[in-house]
């Protein structure tokens, strides 16, 4: 099996040759492609160059466009900052109060140009170049985690409690654009999409209901619609989300290390989710010896038997992970 027939069989609930291996790489990735960070956030040829690199080199069965979390957002019109090795951001909110939103424009994720239309380049080269040998994932946002980088993070949570119409009129807002970008990227040639919702981890379960769910499952029900799997990307400690993420309708969930893996394992795998993780990319990785990493990756992958399972870290991996670690981790899949 490749990669994308290997990532395809644990979704169908079909029998892999091995567990797939899948760790989300993209300061690693642009490091042994020999960038800077900048470059590869700002230049879809040069991420999918990267991405190319950790296919062909680094045993993966999955790639993604993922670089950062304003996309969007700079499409929307606010001030971007690249720094050279450190994730591009906004350092001012957009939306304030209910006149800020009003003002803004819907942007066309394939304008020529845009932020979003970069990544849809970068989805779409990755597509000519590997066709169906390698899971091919686009990434958007949930409109919980985008309306905290539209609004700032502080300024979104207090107007759950202090202005929650606004918050709904901001979700709304949002949630329509992520599923336009989601589409788009699948139109590239993405098999999959993932979805960020980490800012989403640090509210209650009631918030959550609320405010991040029926966004989620929306965005969930419109990639499945355009014929894509999709993944929930979770930073942070979701144990208590654990029940009601498992009905918001994503293919994949990634768990983080701070999550007992058997625990969400049995609650996805109750709702049919494949789950992924969830090494410590700090402990596990960059600063341990390739026998702990292999050993980390082994209980991993003993803790989810008998369920749809992909291996990969809690986070990304972080750059400064030997290529010798890293191997060993990934080797752990063959035994």
């Amino acid at each position: 099996m490749n990669g994308y027939e290997r990532c395809a069989a644990v979704l169908r609930d079909e029998r892999p040759d091995r567990t797939p291996f899948f760790p989300l790489l993209m300061f690693f990735a642009a490091d042994r492609s020999g960038m800077a960070y900048r470059e590869y956030a700002s230049d879809g040829h040069s991420l999918a160059s990267a991405q190319i690199n950790m296919a062909e080199n680094y045993h993966v069965d999955a790639v993604t466009v993922s670089s950062d979390a304003f996309r969007l957002c700079a499409d929307l019109g606010g001030g971007m900052v690249f720094p050279e090795n450190q994730t591009p951001y906004m350092p001012s909110p957009l939306v304030k109060d209910e006149s800020d939103l009003r003002s803004l424009k819907i942007p066309d994720p394939r304008r020529k140009g845009s932020r979003m239309k970069d990544r849809l380049d970068a989805v779409s080269e990755l597509r000519r170049s590997m066709g169906n040998r390698t899971m091919i994932f686009g990434w958007v946002e949930m409109p919980f985690a985008e309306a905290c980088n539209v609004c700032g993070l502080a300024n979104f949570m207090m107007m759950l409690i202090d202005a929650p119409e606004l918050a709904h009129s901001v979700l709304e807002f949002i949630t329509g654009i992520e599923i336009d970008f989601a589409r788009a990227q699948i139109e590239a040639g993405a098999h999959a999409i993932g979805c960020g919702d980490a800012a989403a981890s640090m509210i209650s379960a009631p918030l959550f209901r609320e405010f991040a769910l029926p966004y989620e499952h929306r965005v969930n029900e419109a990639a499945h619609a355009a014929g894509s799997f999709t993944k929930l990307h979770m930073c942070g400690n979701s144990t208590h989300l654990l029940g009601d993420l498992s009905a918001n309708g994503s293919d994949i969930y990634n768990v983080d290390h701070m999550v007992d893996l058997a625990l969400a394992g049995n609650i996805y795998s109750s709702a049919g989710g494949t789950v992924k993780g969830n090494v410590n990319p700090v402990t596990d990785l960059m600063s341990a010896t390739p026998e702990h990493a292999r050993d980390a990756a082994r209980r991993c992958v003993e803790s989810t038997r008998g369920k749809k399972f992909m291996l990969g870290a809690g986070c990304e991996i972080p750059a400064a992970t030997s290529d010798e670690v890293f191997f060993a981790f990934a080797d752990a899949v063959n035994e």
